[in-house]
């Protein structure tokens, strides 16, 4: 069977020849006679995957010994509620921009453990850009942020300049593009869009911001600084993900690095957004200095043209175009695996609707 071209908005296209590693470790590790599926974490073939998959993510981003990379369970919406357990001090406040569904999730579960400001929010229009001129003082513990929004289509191309730590949700478009990634004192991101399988998620925490919240007893396995003593062994982690996401990390490193995956990348998305600017049969949800490289949001301006198009890109091999169900319309997520001829493909099939 052909291989589809899959626009899914993650789990997603991972490179074809992760796909065959770890089928093949799942058969047999490293040749010694095992699956990965059943070594101990604690053997030495898995502790070497856990350092090398923590050692490349620092080598990615340029980022020193000041900095702990964990791999961690419960999806990135486990750290809406770790951010500020271990950030929020008791008493204080935290400040949150509300760009999407996901900013939204976040800023919710931070209200349960303190004060919560909204500094900047497009909800009202429907999420459709990027708020801008808003400003973060010292007295805010933290500033919280979400660099891409996978439902409308959104990214944050510049970050602004905080008197406090800044912390990022980059789940969507982590590894995607090149920035000084030291400007966050908190990264995180679920790993199944351009890091790996779904099962795990990335932290990467500058170690002398932790421990300052005032709070007492902290549960263990909410607190940053247990999965750092434990070297991201605390409990047992989620093998298979991990070496998954290693493998797809080491692909991204000897094919160029963040730098020449950002220039696919920005060809890929400019190929579908001039289809769209220049054919009247599609419009996008957002407003273009804000549209965003890794999910192409957009909507078709006649219906009756909808069983068409609809039954085309489906002949043609194309697979995850539906938008999100509280959105609607299409969605063309363009993450690191995907090729540009996939692209094409789909560029092709809007052009034949007449």
């Amino acid at each position: 069977m052909s291989k589809k071209h899959n626009f899914s908005a993650g789990p997603c296209i991972l490179p074809q020849e992760v796909f065959e590693q770890s089928a093949q470790a799942i058969l047999d590790f490293n040749g010694i006679g095992l699956s990965l599926l059943e070594i101990s974490h604690r053997s030495k073939d898995f502790v070497a995957v856990m350092d090398e998959a923590r050692a490349i993510v620092k080598r990615l981003m340029n980022l020193g010994d000041d900095y702990e990379v964990l791999y961690l369970g419960g999806g990135a919406s486990l750290q809406f509620a770790m951010v500020p357990y271990n950030l929020l001090k008791v008493g204080g406040k935290a400040a949150y921009l509300d760009t999407g569904t996901w900013a939204a999730g976040a800023i919710k579960e931070a209200k349960k453990l303190g004060t919560v400001d909204v500094v900047g929010s497009s909800k009202e229009e429907n999420y459709s850009f990027i708020p801008k001129g808003y400003s973060v003082t010292s007295d805010y513990d933290y500033f919280h942020c979400t660099s891409n929004n996978t439902i409308y289509g959104t990214q944050m191309k510049t970050f602004p300049e905080v008197d406090t730590l800044m912390v990022c949700d980059m789940s969507s478009d982590i590894f995607s593009r090149q920035m000084d990634f030291s400007k966050f004192d908190l990264i995180y991101a679920g790993a199944q869009k351009n890091m790996g399988p779904a099962g795990v998620t990335l932290v990467v925490v500058k170690k002398e911001i932790l421990g300052k919240t005032g709070r007492e007893n902290m549960l263990s396995m909410l607190d940053y600084s247990q999965h750092i003593a434990k070297e991201s062994m605390y409990n047992t982690p989620p093998v298979f993900p991990v070496y998954a996401s290693l493998l797809t990390l080491q692909h991204l490193e000897k094919n160029g690095g963040i730098a020449a995956a950002e220039q696919r990348n920005e060809a890929k998305a400019k190929l579908l957004y001039d289809e769209i600017d220049s054919n009247p049969l599609f419009e996008t949800f957002c407003v273009k200095e804000d549209r965003s490289l890794m999910n192409v949001s957009f909507k078709i301006t006649d219906e009756s043209k909808k069983e068409e198009f609809d039954n085309a890109w489906k002949a043609a091999g194309i697979s995850g175009l539906n938008g999100h169900r509280s959105l609607g319309g299409y969605r063309a997520s363009l993450y690191n695996a995907l090729p540009i001829e996939s692209v094409q493909v789909l560029v092709d099939v809007m052009k034949s609707i007449k």
